[in-house]
């Protein structure tokens, strides 16, 4: 089966993100898509993995996160589930800032964890990648795709 992959204007298109956000990520490292040089000029392509790290990039800053922390979030999930990008991954996660540290840590989500947190006055943020694939699923399915 062939990946499919979308431009930077359509990847702009789906995430609700702007071109120049997706250019200033990739020259801070946070997404960066593969760039084939050509006669014309550089193409610019973007997999259904990337097109996942950016939603969750464009989420992460919706609800006021920092650019620097949201850009460490994704890199958490990342880690916590490698191939968090394919849509049969229907994990949950819960997003928290401990005062102490300073630092965002990044929790599978479960309801009892969260609300302990919440008791000991830590801000928590859901992330369901659920939400996000079916986002990105819909409004995909009527972008011209390449591959």
């Amino acid at each position: 089966m062939s990946e499919t992959f979308f431009s930077s204007k359509e990847a702009a298109e789906i995430t609700g993100c702007s071109l120049r956000q997706l250019q200033y990520w990739r020259e801070r490292g946070v997404v960066v898509p593969p760039i084939s040089a050509t006669g014309t000029g550089r193409s610019i392509y973007y997999s259904r993995s990337e097109l996942t790290e950016l939603a969750v990039m464009e989420y992460c800053l919706s609800v006021g996160l920092s650019f620097e922390v949201a850009a460490k979030a994704l890199q958490a999930v990342k880690q916590k589930v490698p191939d968090f990008s394919d849509p049969v991954v229907q994990k949950r996660f819960i997003l928290v800032w401990d005062r102490e540290t300073k630092d965002l840590g990044v929790e599978e989500f479960e309801r009892e964890k969260a609300i302990a947190f919440l008791d000991r006055g830590q801000p928590v943020i859901p992330l369901c990648l659920q939400e996000i694939h079916d986002k990105l699923n819909k409004i995909s399915a009527s972008k011209k795709k390449f591959g």
